[in-house]
């Protein structure tokens, strides 16, 4: 696989690697389409450069001798991108760019990460009439709630979270669970 630094005119293919908190996701896409050829979603258990040579391999494994033009994003990202000699996308400049694109008419967007949770608010340029990001919020304190809070609760309850859902439709008496911290909602919970 040929890692192209700068978009040369040839048609690489769009490929996205954002290193989080947990897990290492990839994303490749058709250029000028945007059509999704290839994801993969893995946990890093720490192991993060690791992850990614691995993301990387596989997606070369399946796209022999491609041409890509890679970008990274994450919390784990900036460090891995600098050592590449790739470019860094901020995770939420990432988010915001992609919301935008592909939603077009967005307000409100949650964004649950590994670790933690950021909420971004839009608003109609006046100039262009398309969403731009005004204001921008993230957790600081505590990860209740975000991706390891959500799997950690499905492993206590073994379930799959993807149950959560159709589990809080059956349920008949609403609990109180602490709101602000993700130790104490656990103990509630259990």
């Amino acid at each position: 696989m040929e890692i192209k630094r700068e978009n040369s005119g040839a048609a690489p293919v769009l490929l996205g690697i954002d290193i989080g908190s947990t897990t290492t996701k990839i994303a490749a896409l058709e250029e000028g389409s945007g059509k999704l050829l290839y994801a993969d979603y893995r946990r890093h258990h720490a192991e993060q450069k690791r992850s990614v040579i691995q993301a990387l391999k596989e997606f070369d494994r399946k796209f022999p001798g491609s041409s890509a033009f890679l970008a990274m994003t994450g919390s784990g990202a900036k460090p891995a991108a600098e050592a590449a000699g790739v470019p860094f996308i901020q995770e939420v400049v990432a988010n915001s760019v992609a919301l935008v694109k592909y939603f077009g008419n967005v307000g409100t967007a949650i964004e649950l990460g590994g670790q933690d949770a950021k909420i971004l608010f839009f608003r109609k340029d006046e100039v262009s009439g398309k969403p731009v990001v005004e204001d921008m919020r993230m957790n600081g304190s505590c990860a209740g709630g975000t991706g390891a809070f959500i799997d950690e609760i499905a492993s206590i309850l073994r379930v799959q979270p993807e149950e959560f859902s159709a589990l809080a439709e059956k349920g008949t008496t609403v609990y109180d669970i602490s709101g602000r911290c993700g130790v104490f909602a656990k103990t509630d919970i259990q």
